[in-house]
């Protein structure tokens, strides 16, 4: 069967879900996208789109869409409760890694846009509730559907992965975060800081000042799970302002609605069972310290077309191929990143000083930004 006569069924449309729904449907293959909301909505305020995250937007023919408003800082800092630096990566320059930070709903509308002008058939209020190693998949509805390949990227609490049975390890974090977009103004940081990307320290509080364009910063509040007070809903400003006095201005504008989403990481035993894939969050979630869980979920989406799709062998080879070559990065940048968690509770002193180690050892460099320096696989096939 020619990958012009395969049809597949892709669950979920978030990042992973859309950029695997577009690239097959690019390479030949006929698309049902089935999303369970009433339309694709944007989960989250701005996200970092590292080198490999940007790489698939160039390969899917929508970077230019995907970027336009996006901003482009200088140097990602960490910076203790007094404002000092201890650690400082440069970024965008001649020997620093490529970042733009993204407002995701621009991000979701330019890659729901390349699935629909690939002929993607897009299905909203559309529930998958369980699917077998064959292809068939069961709707809330009633109604089941086969197809030559399922793509469950269902997210972190995924019903397709766990009616196969794939689940290996979950964990929830001991850390979260609430998420805001605010509109972005002078006077939050200093003036020569406001295009840098800042995260501040205090115990085990953290605030993220990311901007993420012309007129909008997006800000994450992390904390642990036991810190009643600064994962309060409506938010505790006091709390906060305690653990962070330099940050008066911005935290007075923060919006006092937000939600609290706690972190998780998980693994799974195998990335597909029969014909179902699985991918995104619903297979590789992870804590959000290295900003790669878009970023990771839109690589292994794009891999997983070129694979299914020109590989050799039927499409349960092809499938453990593509898990072969793509999971050693995918799983290395999630342990990386759930072990930075561990300096979340660090007395601050200790903390700044494994920082400042990270900051000079050229190794934990590479390890730490192996994903975002990563080619995607299918990069050297660009759309018709």
């Amino acid at each position: 069967m020619s990958s012009a006569t395969r049809h597949a069924q892709v669950i979920g449309a978030g990042l992973g879900g859309l950029t695997a729904a577009a690239a097959l449907a690019q390479r030949g293959w006929t698309v049902r996208l089935h999303e369970r909301d009433p339309e694709i909505r944007a989960i989250g305020a701005g996200i970092y789109l590292w080198g490999n995250g940007l790489s698939v937007l160039r390969a899917l023919g929508v970077f230019d869409e995907a970027v336009e408003g996006a901003h482009l800082g200088p140097v990602a800092e960490s910076r203790d409760r007094h404002g000092h630096v201890v650690e400082s990566i440069p970024i965008n320059g001649e020997h620093g890694p490529e970042l733009y930070t993204i407002l995701r709903r621009r991000l979701i509308d330019a890659l729901a846009g390349a699935a629909a002008r690939a002929g993607v058939e897009i299905v909203t209020g559309s529930t998958a509730v369980a699917a077998t190693p064959d292809g068939e998949v069961k709707f809330a509805d009633g109604t089941r559907r086969r197809s030559d390949l399922v793509v469950a990227a269902d997210g972190v609490n995924s019903r397709l992965r766990d009616s196969l049975g794939l689940l290996r390890r979950r964990v929830r974090m001991p850390q979260g975060a609430a998420r805001m977009l605010i509109p972005r103004r002078p006077g939050f940081v200093a003036p020569a800081d406001e295009a840098k990307y800042i995260e501040y320290f205090s115990g085990s509080r953290r605030i993220l000042y990311t901007p993420s364009s012309a007129d909008r910063l997006y800000v994450a509040l992390v904390c642990s799970t036991g810190d009643e007070h600064a994962r309060r809903v409506p938010l505790d400003k006091d709390a906060w302002l305690r653990s962070f006095p330099l940050l008066e201005e911005l935290i007075g504008c923060l919006d006092a609605e937000s939600r609290w989403d706690r972190f998780e990481f998980l693994e799974l035993r195998r990335w597909s069972a029969g014909v179902v894939s699985v991918l995104g969050d619903a297979a590789h979630a992870q804590p959000p310290y290295l900003g790669q869980g878009g970023g990771c979920a839109m690589m292994n989406a794009l891999g997983l077309a070129e694979a299914v799709t020109f590989g050799e062998g039927d499409l349960e080879t092809r499938l453990r191929r593509w898990e072969a070559a793509e999971r050693p990065v995918i799983q290395h940048t999630q342990r990386f990143s759930y072990r930075l968690g561990h300096l979340n509770p660090l007395p601050d002193r200790p903390r700044a000083a494994l920082l400042a180690v990270m900051n000079r050892s050229r190794s934990l460099a590479r390890m730490r930004m192996r994903a975002a320096t990563t080619i995607p696989t299918g990069m050297n096939r660009f759309p018709a």
